[in-house]
């Protein structure tokens, strides 16, 4: 056995070796490291790795990094060898610390986790997985012991920073509000940030541009297709053809969003019913392809139709959409950046309504405040804007909020 997890040491010391320290994400400091058992999910790309790997290089030097291990499930050998007998191995030869990459390749993930919490007490162990992956109500045990956390791909501030344009702090949604014009006056004496976002929504939310100069978009389009064909089957028990009608579902939604289609149509479209249908729908929202937006934030848990349907983010619609249109971009950005920790619902007026209370309307410079214009806490996020006034907003302004 030792001569077979030097194999792994050896892939583990490799990617160590390489792995850059000049750009962390926003998640890295929010995670409390010393917990026993951390989770991080997140769609595939958006850095999930190069945290964990981050993390060891930063923490662990000299003999202190010979107690760690870090494997990744996706490696082929763990076709023909089992997880188990490498965390045994390093456990009984003095590891402390385990770090498990893609655990959702492994098909009972939970039960893997909980023997590991069981049978080798103290070992610190941190996991990542898609964004598919959900504790069940039978695992109700692992979820008490369990930090989980989720990572989303660049905001438009980590873009400026990873891009070498600005280092900028996030600011909160209030402060926005109350200051968006010193904010963004501050902002734009250093840069010219309206052509950097036109960047950033073009490219920007996937960390790997900067290592993909060809066929950007046709990666993107690989990283889809790997989510519905690898990442759900593992997580969920579904037929090929479950798949195939979902990558179906994904395509046509990229060509008619926002506008929700006719579902009866959509359904008979992909030749399914509707309960097939919305469980689709909602598997490529957990996979982080599709963003759901309705009038009350309990239909979602409750599997009902949404009010409008987006593809995840700016970056991915580019990817997936042969032809972009520039109100659905503006929208997108939107509900991607204050998805992080707000609660957005579909209004009866405006566009967005945000932690119950404020609502938006997002649109060009153009926009007016004729729909919104006599309901309190109303803003406009208007585009091609470098400096707002009053209750307009630069839209750019809201990729800083984490």
């Amino acid at each position: 056995m030792e001569e077979q997890i030097g194999y792994l040491i050896k892939i583990f010391q490799r990617r160590l070796a390489t792995t850059p320290m000049s750009f962390f994400r926003y998640l890295y400091k929010e995670i409390d490291w010393n917990d026993t058992l951390i989770g991080i999910k997140g769609p595939k790309g958006c850095g999930k790795s190069t945290l964990l790997l981050q993390h060891i290089k930063e923490t662990f030097k000299g003999k202190e990094l010979e107690k760690v291990l870090y494997v990744s499930l996706d490696n082929l050998w763990f076709s023909s060898h089992d997880i188990i007998d490498v965390v045994d191995y390093h456990y009984t030869h003095g590891g402390t610390h385990l770090f498990i990459d893609e655990i959702h390749y492994y098909k009972h993930w939970q039960t893997l986790l909980k023997n590991i919490s069981d049978d080798f007490p103290g070992l610190h162990v941190v996991y990542t997985g898609s964004s598919m992956l959900q504790l069940e109500s039978s695992e109700g045990d692992l979820s008490r012991r369990l930090t989980m956390y989720e990572m989303r791909g660049l905001s438009l501030r980590e873009f400026l920073a990873y891009d070498g344009v600005l280092q900028i702090s996030s600011v909160t949604l209030d402060e926005l509000l109350e200051n968006h014009v010193g904010i963004a006056m501050e902002v734009c004496a250093k840069t010219k940030v309206l052509q950097h976002f036109k960047k950033y929504l073009q490219i920007g939310y996937y960390p790997f541009y900067k290592t993909v100069h060809h066929g950007y978009y046709q990666r993107l389009q690989s990283v889809a297709n790997q989510v519905i064909e690898v990442d759900y089957p593992n997580v969920e028990d579904i037929t090929m053809p479950t798949i195939r009608k979902t990558k179906k579902l994904l395509m046509i939604l990229a060509e008619r969003v926002p506008q929700l289609p006719k579902m009866n149509e959509l359904y008979k479209e992909l030749e399914t019913d509707r309960n097939q249908g919305l469980k689709m729908l909602y598997a490529l929202q957990r996979a982080g392809l599709l963003q759901l937006l309705t009038d009350d934030a309990k239909r979602l848990d409750n599997l009902s139709r949404p009010d409008k349907i987006y593809i995840s983010n700016p970056t991915m619609m580019y990817a997936l959409t042969p032809k972009v249109d520039i109100g659905t971009l503006r929208e997108t950005f939107f509900i991607n950046q204050l998805s992080q920790g707000h609660d957005l619902r579909y209004p009866k007026a405006g566009d967005f309504l945000v932690d119950k209370r404020f609502l938006f309307e997002v649109g060009g410079k153009g926009k007016k405040f004729d729909q919104i214009k006599d309901i309190p806490d109303s803003f406009l996020a208007v585009d091609d804007t470098e400096v707002g006034y009053g209750n307009r907003i630069p839209l750019w302004m809201f990729g800083l909020l984490y």
